[in-house]
């Protein structure tokens, strides 16, 4: 199994801001079990990572590794859409991940 590379852009610590983090933090505890890096980056302290990665709006999640390249908009409050977006499949009954296409 690929250890997942995240990155968590904000804008400031603003309540979705917060959220996002929440909502990320809850969604990698339980899903990628301690498998992933995360990265949290604040676009007001660090602009040019932000107009690096052209991140046009924020909360913006970034999936680097492993491929392919995602990118997911909004406070991740939707576990189901953001665990599409990661390419992962929700935890199971037997509360095992089933990788998606792997």
């Amino acid at each position: 199994m690929n250890k997942f590379r995240l990155r968590l852009y904000i804008t400031g610590k603003t309540p979705k801001s917060e959220r996002a983090i929440a909502n990320l933090k809850e969604i990698c505890k339980k899903e990628l079990e301690g498998l992933y890096e995360l990265q949290i980056i604040d676009v007001l302290e660090s602009p040019q990572l932000a107009e690096d990665e052209k991140i046009l709006a924020t909360p913006a999640l970034i999936k680097d590794l492993p491929p392919p390249l995602r990118r997911i908009i909004g406070d991740l409050s939707n576990s189901e859409k953001v665990l599409l977006g990661l390419d992962l499949s929700p935890v199971t009954s037997g509360n095992q991940r089933k990788d998606r296409g792997r």
